[in-house]
């Protein structure tokens, strides 16, 4: 049954207008296992465990200078006949011009690679910017790139949701928006309202942008993130982070997300161990290296077919 409930149950909300199947892409960071910086051929790699594994041949960074990620991933991604979202982090002086320098060197030459450019991370959810102020840096990184390559940003569901993002999609110069949506943080249980959350989430943030762009002809709109820790990982409340319930979460979510026709990049490829410990919002130790939908060696935890 999947989501059969759960979309008759948000057929009562403004349903978005989306005619196909959804798209799906992996979050991909920059390093190795033991923390050291990636070359073009463990980005090889790890595209050829990511297609074989899902069949999905779309991945997303998050800062292009990065390990030098535009220069070593972009040669890999046209070996492999993958595309890849490259990222801007403009929270600091230093890491925009770094990762606009970067994308400004790599994406003409490999434009073909490049399936967009995100600016910002969150950055509104974190109060780092305003919209107009987004928009602004938006727009210079909008000048210097290919004509063919799509631009925009990632951030919480909730910032479209409540208006926060509205000057950059009234603006009519943003080509896609991403939203990230955990239910895991925000303390649901597999099958007791996690999945529900996670399109709730994400039928909120479309919706708005639906109604404000008119039609989701002028804007691509991604889940640009989702996932559900595996073994080893933190609990966060009464979500628990179990391989099983990852496996149930993404056959439930993930695959009723791209039955209903939205696009997903799940967060993430693979662990990623060398992550130091953190501590949440809530307090509590958090762990993020165990939210690989496949291992640091890249060896599988459960399907990733839908």
């Amino acid at each position: 049954m999947r989501t059969t409930a759960i979309l008759g149950t948000l057929a009562v909300a403004a349903a978005p207008t989306l005619a196909q199947k959804g798209n799906l892409g992996f979050a991909l960071g920059t390093k190795k296992a033991d923390g050291s910086c990636k070359y073009t051929q463990d980005y090889e790699d790890d595209f050829s465990a990511i297609q074989t594994a899902s069949g999905s041949t779309l991945v997303r960074g998050y800062a292009a200078s990065d390990c030098n990620c535009a220069q070593q991933i972009l040669p890999a991604a046209k070996n492999k006949g993958f595309k890849v979202i490259l990222g801007i982090w403009p929270d600091t002086d230093a890491s925009y011009a770094a990762d606009k320098a970067a994308i400004q060197t790599y994406a003409n030459q490999y434009a073909d690679q490049v399936y967009a450019v995100t600016v910002g991370s969150e950055t509104l959810y974190r109060g780092n910017f305003t919209g107009e102020q987004l928009l602004e840096k938006i727009n210079d990184v909008k000048s210097i790139l290919p004509s063919s390559v799509k631009i925009g940003t990632a951030d919480s569901w909730n910032k479209y949701a409540d208006g926060t993002a509205d000057a950059l999609i009234k603006s009519g110069n943003v080509d896609i928006l991403l939203a990230n949506a955990f239910s895991y943080w925000q303390g649901k249980e597999v099958g007791a309202g996690a999945t529900y959350t996670y399109f709730d989430d994400v039928q909120q943030a479309l919706g708005h942008v639906q109604s404000l762009s008119g039609s989701m002809d002028k804007i691509e709109f991604w889940n640009g993130e989702t996932g559900w820790p595996t073994d080893g990982g933190t609990n966060y409340g009464p979500a628990t982070a179990s391989t099983s319930l990852a496996s149930e979460f993404y056959s439930q979510a993930v695959c009723g997300m791209l039955d209903w026709g939205v696009n997903v990049f799940y967060f993430e490829a693979f662990d990623e161990p060398w992550k130091p410990s953190s501590v949440g919002d809530n307090g509590n130790a958090e762990d993020e290296t165990h939210w690989g939908a496949m291992k640091a060696d890249r060896s599988s935890k459960y399907s990733l077919k839908c």
